[in-house]
């Protein structure tokens, strides 16, 4: 069941006060190169450094205060763990983070520094899930899913919302593809606000599972993934797919070495740091000049949270 404009708008509301209103910033020399007029919606200046943050706080503020008081649980070791930790303590109540033990330290400590409590499973999907539902059993907390829960999807699309009052005129939309939430999210804010918007997802080649979805109609899975796009390595679910299915125009795929050339280009020329996962969407308009030429884009920068020890470039 497709969510209704009534229910993208309350999401709207709910969350205006509680996350940030990021800047969109656009770049002469970077239409120049794509031919087309982008419009970059900076969520790497959200809180915690990501449009996750937009998906927890509602989530969350949706629970009953009962609920809400015995806390959440999640299980991530990204951008998610982080933004239900800082949603969590912004409101009041507890955080229990199921990380994998490799997850690296960086992303611990800044689960520990936004009051997330930490506790570390074997690195596999089933041990996450284990130890969450372990922990919901004992505490009562209740268990919020990054990508694939209404409540969050309703929360990831504000984020094109805001790009579409700013920039009503835009033609087309495009966000990175992994669980498929923020997808899900602005797709539907498109569908309201911007009806006329065709949605676009971007993805790693290396990890084409929501392609490979869409074009089948069916949820795939993958086998293995090799990608810098750290951020893209999970899957679809029930929840995002139909959505996705339904309002989405297409996902275009993008090598890792497209991916880092986009990225090395959006650091030089717009300024700014952003992770490889943000980097996919306008890898993916570079790679399809033709579908995008002379049209007005609006391209969702989805979070900074990139580890300076390690990049790219």
């Amino acid at each position: 069941m497709i969510p209704s404009q009534q229910d993208v708008q309350q999401a709207f509301e709910r969350v205006v006060s509680h996350v940030h209103q990021t800047p969109v910033l656009t770049s002469r020399l970077l239409d120049e190169l794509s031919g087309a007029s982008i419009f970059f919606k900076c969520e790497n200046f959200q809180k915690m450094g990501a449009f996750k943050m937009r998906g927890a706080i509602n989530a969350i503020l949706q629970l009953p205060q009962a609920d809400r008081a015995k806390g959440v649980v999640t299980h991530s070791s990204g951008n998610f763990a982080q933004a239900v930790s800082l949603a969590a303590k912004n409101l009041g109540i507890p955080a229990h983070i199921v990380m994998p033990n490799n997850a690296p330290q960086v992303k611990k400590d800044a689960v520990i520094s936004y009051g997330g409590i930490i506790y570390e499973s074997e690195a596999t999907i089933a041990a996450r899930q284990t130890m969450a539902s372990q922990i919901q059993d004992k505490t009562g907390a209740t268990f919020l899913h990054p990508s694939n829960d209404i409540d969050v999807i309703l929360g990831q699309g504000t984020a094109a919302i805001e790009l579409l009052q700013k920039h009503p005129s835009l033609q087309c939309i495009i966000t990175p593809v992994g669980g498929g939430g923020l997808l899900a999210g602005s797709a539907l804010a498109a569908k309201y606000f911007g009806p006329s918007v065709n949605v676009y997802g971007g993805e790693p080649l290396n990890a084409d599972d929501a392609y490979r979805s869409f074009h089948s109609g069916e949820i795939q899975y993958n086998s293995q993934v090799h990608t810098i796009a750290d951020g893209l390595r999970t899957h679809l679910g029930d929840k995002n797919f139909p959505i996705i299915k339904t309002l989405v125009t297409d996902i275009i795929r993008v090598e890792e070495k497209e991916i880092i050339a986009a990225m090395k280009l959006l650091w030089e020329r717009l300024k700014i740091i952003i992770e490889p996962s943000c980097a996919v969407p306008f890898a993916a308009l570079l790679k399809d000049k033709k579908t995008f030429a002379g049209k007005k884009v609006g391209i969702v920068l989805s979070g900074g949270n990139v580890d300076l020890t390690s990049l790219p470039f």
